[in-house]
Formats: C-alpha cells, structure tokens, sequence
C-alpha cells in the first residue's frame, strides 16, 4: 500500500482492534478469553519444582495469549473512553472490561504465585532455558517479598474494580467535562481545559492571568470534592503496598515497578532538588527579558517575542517527519505509519481527555496516540514526543508481547529525544530572529516542565502521602503544595492564592502515584545522550537505536549501562543540569531587544 503524504485531523479509528464494542468480533474475544482462561486452569497441577521446561514454556505462551487477547479488550475500551469520557456506553463498556479482566487474572493468578514461590535452584533452570522471556520471570520474582497468599491477592483484585478504579475513573469523568469560560478580545468564550492553556503562552500577560484564574478558579470550586478523592487514592496505595504488602514506603512500590533501585530515584530527587536556583535563575533571566520587575506564576511559560506563529496540521507532520528523517529514515518511516494506519486522534472537542498519550496495545500494531492539536509550537512538539513513544515501541516490537514495552523512566527517552531533533530543525530552518530566540527560550520552559516542575510534584507526593496518613485535610495538603512552589520558585517568582489548587489538576499523581519522576529521569538521560550524539555523530546512532530497541527486555540499570550511563552517581544528573546551565548561558548572551 502506498504510504500516505497529507494528513488531517481526525479521530482515531480502533478497526484494527475491534469494529465495535458489540460486534461479532468483541463477542468472539469475549468467549475466547473465558475458553483460555478455562483451559489454563485447568492445567494447574501440572506446575511443580520438576516440571519440564517445555510444559514451563507452554505456561508462559498460554499466559502471554491470554494478556495479549486482555489487552487488547481494555485498549479498546480505554481508547474509547479517552475519545469521549462522557460516553456512557463507554464508561460502562470499560467498567465490563475490567470487571472481566479482574475476574480472569483471579482465576490465573496461581501461575504467577508458583513462580515468585518457586525455589532458586529450579527457578534459574527454567529461566535459563526461556530465551527472551528471561527477564520477565526475572523481574516478576523480585516482587516475591511484596506477594501476597492467593485469597487475599483475588480480594484486591475485586476490590480494587469498585474501589480505587472507580475512583480514579469518576476523577476523569469529572474533571473532563468540565468548561472554562474567559474573555479574549472582548468576548467571553466556553473553552476545554487544553484550548484554555493556549492561552498560557500568549504575549498578553492579563489574558495569561484570566486564564490561569480561570483554571484554579473550576478546580477550586470542586477542589475539597476532588481532594477527598485523592485522599481516598493515597489511603488505598498505603494499606495495599506499605501495610499489607510491607514495600518500605509509597514510592518505593513505583521503583520496583520501575526496576529502578530506591537509591538512583533518591539521588535523582536530591539533586534535582538542589539544582532548584538553576530554573530560578532561569526565571529572573526572562523577567529581565520581559521587562518587569519579577514573574508572576502565570508568566512562567511566555513568550519573549510577541510572535503567535501558528503550524497547521499538514505542516506540523511534515516537520515533524523531516526531523526524524534526518536523524535515521527508519524513525520518519515508524511515525508515518501511526498517521497511515489511522491511530492518532488529533482534533479538539468537548468530552475528550485532555492532554496527550500514546499507547501501544500489541507489539503486531503500530501504537495510538491521541492529541489536542491546535497550531501552537508547543503542539508541534507534543506531536514530536508522542510519535517518539510510538517509534520506541514499534523498534521493540521483535520482542514478545510481555517484554516489549520498555520501564517507565527508559520510556521517555525516545519522546524527548524527539523533541529535541525537532526543536534543531526549526532553529535551522527559521529566519525570523524573534521566533528564534523564542524557540530558544521554548526549549528551557520545556525543560522546566519535564524537569522540575515534575520532580516537585514528586516531592509533593511523597509529603502527602505521609500527610494522608496523618489524617491531613485538603486545606493542609493545599497549604503543604503551597510551600512546595515556595521552595521551587524561591523569590525569582511571585505565586498568587489560587495556584493552592493546581495539585488536584495533575491525573498522574491520581492516575499513576510517582510516574511523574519518569519525566525527568528521561529528559536528564536525554540531555546526556544528545550532548554525546552531537560529540559523535554517526557513530552514536547505532547505541541509541539497541537502547530503544531493548524495549523492556532487560532491567534498565542494565539497559543504561551497555549505552555508558551510570545512573547511580550524582554526577551523571549533575551533568543534565550542566546542559541547562550551557543554555541559559547561551540566552544570557543574547542582546536585549
């Protein structure tokens, strides 16, 4: 089939999972996960220490059948909710989903029990004999410690479907719904959250303000109701993993997941922490640039130049797909094929999630991403990182379904990388000096949100889970996020009321407790590695593509070491933090104008 040249915005379709949700085909999946699932218990007693490593391997591929058809039921489910969360048949289809899901990993769960119990001696014989799957019988059995007895591991399953899970699926339902009115140009106009923080960038510094109020001023007005929610959220992650599973504290759970030593995360958000003034400096520099006096919290990401350089959507692509080119041909060939096989959901619209993800359902499908696009800059580079994530995923699609997908912190590397290949074309390819020096400036605020902003959400969650398990109210965790900013902005910003709200705004701290470090363990990591591709060359290529092509197919720390990175030393964070300071000294070089 020829590949496609023009693009528009569209939604996704989800065809090549399932033509409906109550089509022939879903039905068809539905009774194969039940005759699978049937048949896998009843193969139970063959498990023992003696078992032959061909019965072994026919557990793991059954095991593997049965969460690739999973999969793929709750990536429909959940691709059509994040389309319109206000879809009630959506909301109940996926609900069935994972009531479904639940009940079926109940019913296999003896299988990863056996495992994580099994003596060493024959457990390292069958992993000698798994080929790929080694590292996945690896990693599963680390959590050994952390397993409960099969009963009790079934009640959290099922308990988990009408407690947290719900939770966190009415948190969306709400919060997506919600519309945010603000005027601009004389007109007051009804906006999604993602329309309303274009506004964020804009080169009107009231109409920033308008915005940001407008934010916090929704958020707050359903703040103790959405605060309580997360309460709720923090109380369910302690007594499961701290209490009952005995992981030394919240976050340690996030690292094991990870496979990411308590000792790298700790060292990443010490120094991260101590680079604070870095970012603060940063900031006082764009004052001086914008002419005041000092940031207000709502000036944090404007534009030094008044230039409202908008991209369509065609151009955006191709930009996009030049600077991948450019890199490697395989990389523009990889993002090329999401737009081609339908699955990017690019358009803005009521009752769509906000924000933007990608997600790899199979290794035998190109992934899905969903986008707000609307023209900006910033969405050329969104587009850039969740192509990236895409690309990542389909370089690892020659491994098997259950060790394809890379850990958390590696799975920002490739998006961040992206950005970066195109943030070098558009400096290359753009005249106009005002729209240079804001792609300069662009590329910090950047680095400020996947750096630090989140490494302070981080912090954040570490203080209130412990403040949850003192019996803080939502009042408190407001207070304790307000000293959170304190400390991150120091006196380089000024920070009004509202912002004690912007903590229930965040889905990941509600959605995924701790994925936020993720970001700033790939962006430091990508500083790195682009600092050694620009030293390098051609040369680098070849190490970064094993890197991405690993997938999640060996532990990262081992991942990172055969490209030369040394997680565990302060000085390899120090050394992404060296990066910004080299580009803040590049900003404070340029003339005032």
């Amino acid at each position: 089939m020829e590949a496609r040249t023009t693009f528009e915005q569209t939604r996704w379709s989800l065809d090549d999972l399932f033509p409906a949700y109550d089509s022939p085909e879903t039905k068809a999946a539905f009774d194969d996960f039940e005759a699978r699932v049937t048949e896998f218990e009843g193969l139970r007693e063959r498990l023992s220490s003696q078992i032959s490593q061909a019965d072994f391997m026919d557990f793991v591929y059954r095991y593997e059948y049965l969460n690739k058809l999973a999969n793929r039921l709750y990536g429909f489910a959940g691709l059509w909710f994040a389309a319109d969360t206000q879809d009630q048949q959506a909301q109940s289809f996926t609900a069935q989903i994972e009531q479904l899901l639940a009940e079926g990993e109940n019913r296999i769960l003896f299988f990863s029990l056996w495992w994580k119990n099994l003596a060493a001696e024959p457990a390292e014989r069958l992993m000698d004999g798994a080929g790929p799957y080694r590292y996945w019988l690896e990693a599963m059995r680390q959590f050994k410690p952390h397993t409960l007895s099969e009963p009790e591991e079934k009640v959290i399953n099922i308990k988990n479907i009408t407690g947290v899970q719900a939770l966190q699926r009415l948190y969306d339902t709400l919060t997506n719904r919600y519309v945010f009115k603000v005027e601009v140009d004389g007109e007051v106009q009804e906006l999604t959250r993602g329309e309303l923080m274009v506004y964020a960038r804009h080169h009107d510094p009231e109409l920033r303000a308008r915005a940001y109020q407008e934010l916090y001023r929704v958020y707050g007005d359903d703040g103790v109701v959405l605060g309580q929610i997360y309460q709720a959220i923090v109380r369910d992650w302690r007594n499961e993993n701290v209490d009952l599973r005995h992981f030394a504290n919240p976050i340690s759970v996030r690292n094991l997941v990870n496979d990411i030593p308590d000792e790298v995360i700790n060292t990443l958000l010490d120094v991260s922490e101590q680079n604070a003034g870095v970012f603060q400096d940063f900031f006082r520099l764009k004052a001086r640039w914008l002419g005041v006096e000092r940031l207000r919290r709502y000036d944090i990401y404007a534009p030094v130049a008044q230039s409202d350089k908008s991209y369509d959507y065609q151009a955006a692509a191709d930009v996009v797909f030049e600077s991948f080119q450019r890199f490697d041909p395989r990389f523009a060939s990889l993002a090329r094929r999401v737009f081609s096989d339908d699955h990017l959901d690019s358009e803005v619209r009521k009752g769509k999630r906000g924000g933007a993800f990608c997600w790899a359902v199979s290794n035998e499908l190109s992934p899905w991403v969903l986008l707000n696009y609307q023209g900006r800059p910033e969405d050329v580079a969104t587009m850039a990182h969740e192509l990236g994530h895409a690309i990542h995923a389909m370089l690892a699609a020659h491994h098997p379904f259950l060790t394809f997908q890379s850990n958390l912190p590696l799975a920002e590397t490739a998006s961040t990388f992206g950005e970066m290949l195109l943030v070098d074309r558009l400096l290359e390819q753009e005249q106009d000096e005002a729209v240079r020096r804001d792609l300069l400036f662009r590329q910090v605020d950047d680095a400020y949100a996947t750096i630090m902003r989140q490494i302070f959400f981080a912090l954040f969650e570490r203080t209130a889970h412990d403040m949850v398990k003192q019996g803080a109210s939502v009042d408190e965790l407001s207070e304790a996020y307000m000293e959170n900013l304190k400390k991150q902005f120091g006196d380089a910003v000024d920070l009004s009321d509202e912002f004690r709200w912007e903590w229930v705004s965040i889905p990941h701290i509600y959605n995924t407790p701790f994925y936020v470090y993720a970001y700033a363990f790939g962006q430091l990591l990508v500083f790195a590695l682009y600092r050694q591709f620009k030293q390098e060359g051609e040369s680098f290529k070849p190490r970064y593509i094993d890197l991405l092509a690993a997938g999640g197919s060996d532990a990262p720390m081992r991942v990172l070491e055969a490209a030369g990175v040394d997680a565990r030393k302060p000085e390899f964070w120090q050394g992404g933090f060296d990066v910004i300071k080299d580009l803040i000294r590049q900003l404070e070089a340029l003339p005032l104008s």
